[in-house]
């Protein structure tokens, strides 16, 4: 990928959860696949309310999770059907997850898939 300057001399920051795409337009794999990850989210929601009292996780199902940027977007992201990211907000800045962009918010925390 080629970087561009900009008047300030720096490369141009790397792009956020709103500025990448949420969908590469492909079909869900398997009709129980969103089945599947309401069982599984419905089936963990007190425990992860009890490891996070504070509501800070998110469960993501088909959704990018982008671990370097590239261009096209989607060729460095993974969107695993199910997904529970501890210790990050479920919304940022008052918006719904679009996706989870590692470059941005990584904090050690462990990526469950």
């Amino acid at each position: 990928m080629t970087q561009s300057l900009n008047p300030t001399g720096l490369p141009p920051a790397f792009p956020d959860h709103t500025q990448l795409p949420e969908s590469d337009g492909t079909f869900v794999k398997n009709f129980q696949a969103h089945p599947q990850s309401i069982l599984l989210t419905d089936s963990l929601e007190t425990t992860l309310q009890t490891l996070h009292p504070d509501g800070q996780y998110a469960i993501g199902q088909d959704c990018g999770i982008y671990w370097r940027e590239t261009d096209p977007p989607e060729r460095g992201a993974e969107a695993p059907d199910w997904f529970y990211l501890p210790n990050v907000p479920p919304r940022l800045d008052g918006q719904y997850r679009r996706s989870y962009v590692l470059w941005r918010e990584y904090d050690k925390t462990s990526l469950n898939f």
